[in-house]
């Protein structure tokens, strides 16, 4: 049963230049920068059946291809961090295709994404890594300039079932053309 998600890669030149903020924070487990994407939809452990209908319903999204811009780097998880990320900036076109993506899972049956889309490229999952830690590794090596891609399509992703997810393979992909 394959676990899925529909998201944007990111080209080679920028997961290159965020692969360079590697290291530095203590019990941090590094992303392979060509696992480097932007989440768009988590759709989980999905029989094949089911599988093809999503790849088929996805064909059908007809938008533009739009620009990503990556800026600045944060964590997730507060007072218990679980992650360094680069933030992604929540454009209207970003949104919207996210926004379709989540009205077709749902008419296929599937529950609502329970967390608040937040677009980002997680850079390194954590475990029992201090806040403090984090703060530090921020204030040092936080700093990224913006860089800007052109999403000319999405993809829909396949990872194994475990911690961490990758590495991931791209099932198919659906150009942004209209």
């Amino acid at each position: 049963m394959p676990r899925l998600f529909a998201g944007l890669e990111v080209p080679d030149e920028i997961s290159q230049t965020l692969s360079l903020l590697r290291g530095g924070l203590p019990g941090a487990r590094w992303i392979e920068p060509e696992d480097y994407h932007v989440t768009l939809r988590f759709i989980g452990d999905i029989d094949p059946s089911s599988a093809n209908e999503i790849a088929s319903l996805l064909l059908r999204i007809n938008r533009k291809p739009f620009e990503v811009t990556v800026q600045g780097l944060a964590s997730f998880g507060g007072k218990k961090p679980r992650a360094v990320v680069a933030s992604v900036l929540p454009t209207r076109p970003l949104l919207e295709l996210q926004a379709e993506l989540e009205r077709i899972m749902q008419r296929l049956g599937l529950g609502p994404d329970a967390r608040k889309f937040t677009p980002h490229i997680t850079l390194a999952r954590l475990r029992d890594v201090s806040p403090q830690d984090v703060a530090n590794y921020l204030s040092l090596r936080g700093y990224y300039p913006t860089r800007t891609f052109t999403a000319s399509r999405f993809a829909l992703f396949s990872s194994r079932a475990s911690t961490g997810g990758g590495p991931y393979v791209v099932e198919d992909s659906y150009a942004l053309t209209a």
